[in-house]
């Protein structure tokens, strides 16, 4: 074959010659190849690369794609302009990858608490439900982070526990015929939060007894709770849509904390789980180098 034919079959269209004949192929043939997609579905969030994709958003995602990611986690996405939701639903969809959760953020929803039974909070909930539907839809959501706020200290728990129950069977009734599913998370920031326990979030869900209502198990806010992680997931398992990492102390990427997270990431592979592990957590190292070594942590735990 002439050696014209065989750079055409080879697809490279113009070459240049260097020393004994030897091909040199173009600059785009020399791009990075992208790395294999991590086993578990780890989804990063914005800022968390913005040194290496120092373009904007979509540029972060195309580099998280890129470093193997499969999805994106965006708890402001509520708060984007709806262009900006639709541009990151279409990149998404370009990219193969899912969109994993965002709050349902109707204010300051620590403060504005469901246990209250107030109507004005029950209302303002209830309505940024149907906002968070729209939004969804946007992007191809699947998943939306609620917590219910703080406690009302003038109730009685179980009176409390009632109004939350009442207020996500209405949230549920809103999601349900989407099939959306609000995830209720637990969390550690204060001890004036309503929901802090994995037990407790498991009793609100069967009582709300919805396919929309299920846990979104944070593994750092319950190693500072209740630790046990394995054995609490274990008795809690069937109410668990939604998973988030951080070690603890600190709440930065898996290895710069007490969780042993290979074991636990092979605990969720081995139940089987397909759903997304969100990358709630900061950086331990600034910069590009900070950024690297984010990455290779979590090449390190991601199951065999």
């Amino acid at each position: 074959m002439e050696r014209r034919g065989f750079i055409k079959r080879l697809g490279l269209g113009t070459v240049v010659l260097s020393g004994a004949g030897m091909l040199s192929l173009p600059s785009f043939a020399k791009e990075k190849v992208a790395a294999s997609p991590f086993k578990l579905d780890f989804a990063p969030h914005f800022g968390m690369f913005k040194q290496h994709a120092p373009g904007g958003i979509l540029d972060e995602l195309r580099f998280m794609a890129d470093q193997g990611f499969r999805s994106l986690e965006d708890n402001g996405l509520l708060k984007r302009p709806i262009a900006e939701q639709e541009l990151i639903g279409k990149t998404l969809s370009e990219l193969g990858m899912r969109m994993g959760v965002f709050v349902v953020d109707g204010g300051d929803n620590w403060k504005v608490s469901l246990a209250s039974g107030k109507k004005e909070f029950l209302d303002n909930f209830l309505a940024t439900c149907r906002a968070s539907v729209e939004a969804a839809k946007r992007v191809n959501a699947k998943w939306m982070t609620v917590v219910p706020g703080y406690f009302d200290r003038s109730l009685p728990i179980g009176v409390q526990t009632g109004h939350v129950i009442d207020a996500l069977k209405q949230g549920a009734e809103i999601f349900e015929p989407h099939g959306l599913t609000m995830v209720l998370e637990p969390l550690s920031d204060n001890p004036d939060l309503f929901l802090r326990h994995a037990d407790q979030t498991y009793m609100i869900c069967r009582a709300v007894g919805s396919s929309a209502c299920k846990i979104l198990y944070d593994a750092y806010h319950m190693q500072r709770n209740e630790g046990n992680l394995i054995a609490t997931m274990e008795k809690t398992w069937s109410e668990i849509a939604y998973i988030q990492i951080g070690d603890n102390p600190g709440r930065k990427e898996p290895g710069t904390g007490e969780i042993h997270y290979g074991n636990v990431f092979q605990y969720i592979h081995k139940k089987g789980f397909t759903g997304i592990l969100g990358m709630e957590h900061g950086n331990a190292l600034p910069g590009k180098e900070g950024e690297l070594a984010l990455i290779d942590a979590y090449r390190k735990v991601d199951v065999k």
